[in-house]
C-alpha cells in the first residue's frame, strides 16, 4: 500500500535525480562551461531555492555524481573480481568498465577529470583523485597476485605496468572531452587492448585458487 509519506518521499528522490540529470547533461551541453546554479534551475524548471532545498550546495550536486560513479563502476568491478577470470580477462574488464562508463557519461567525465571543478571545494578534486587511484590499485593488486602465481611475467616494474594502465584510462577519458566528446574512450577498445596484452607473457590461462 501507498502511503502519502511514500508518495512524498518519492519525489523527493525523483526530483533529486531529476537535478542531478539536468546537471550532467549540462556539463555534457555546455563543454568548457561553468555550470551556474541559475541555468541548472532553469533546466530543471524549478527555482534557484528550489535547488538548495534538495542540495544545500553546487559542491554536493558535484559529490552526488562522484559517488553515482564510484557505486556503478567500483559496484561493477566487484563483480568481475568476484568472478575469478584469468588475469588479462579481469584487468581488461575492468578497463572496459571505466571506459564504457564514461563513455555513457560524457558530463560526469569533465567532473571526475576536474575539468568542471574549477573553483569549486579542493574536497572534490581530492575526491576524483582518489577515484583513480582505487582503480589503479585494483589493476596493481590484480597484476601483482598473478605474478607472484607465476601467472605472468613482465619485463619491469608491475606497478609502473598498473601506473601505465590506469594513466591510459585517463587519457582516454581527458580525449573523449577534449574532443567535445566525439571520440569516445572505447571507441576500438579491442584493438588497444591488444597493444598491452603483447607486452606481456601468460603462464597460465586463468587464475588459479590457492
Amino acid at each position: 500500500m501507498t502511503t502519502a509519506k511514500t508518495k512524498k518521499k518519492a519525489t523527493k528522490i525523483n526530483r533529486k535525480e531529476q537535478i542531478l540529470q539536468a546537471l550532467a547533461l549540462e556539463l555534457e551541453q555546455r563543454p568548457g562551461e561553468r555550470i551556474t546554479t541559475a541555468n541548472l534551475a532553469k533546466a530543471v524548471g524549478v527555482s534557484e531555492a528550489a535547488l538548495y532545498r534538495h542540495f544545500p550546495s553546487k559542491a554536493k550536486m558535484f559529490e552526488a555524481l562522484i559517488e553515482f560513479s564510484e557505486e556503478t563502476v567500483f559496484g561493477l568491478i566487484a563483480q568481475v573480481i568476484k568472478k575469478q577470470d584469468g588475469v588479462f580477462a579481469q584487468v581488461e574488464k575492468i578497463m572496459a568498465i571505466v571506459l564504457t562508463f564514461s563513455s555513457k557519461n560524457p558530463g560526469i567525465t569533465r567532473v571526475l577529470l576536474g575539468d568542471a571543478l574549477i573553483g569549486e571545494h579542493e574536497r572534490l578534486l581530492k575526491r576524483t583523485d582518489q577515484f583513480f587511484q582505487r582503480i589503479e590499485t585494483q589493476l596493481r593488486q590484480i597484476l601483482r597476485e598473478a605474478e607472484l602465481k607465476g601467472q605472468l611475467s613482465y619485463q619491469g616494474n608491475i606497478s609502473q605496468f598498473a601506473e601505465v594502465l590506469s594513466s591510459f584510462i585517463e587519457g582516454q577519458l581527458s580525449k573523449y572531452v577534449r574532443s567535445r566528446f566525439v571520440k569516445r574512450p572505447d571507441e576500438n577498445w579491442v584493438r588497444k587492448w591488444l597493444f598491452f596484452v603483447n607486452s606481456v607473457s601468460v603462464n597460465s590461462v586463468s587464475v588459479k585458487n590457492d
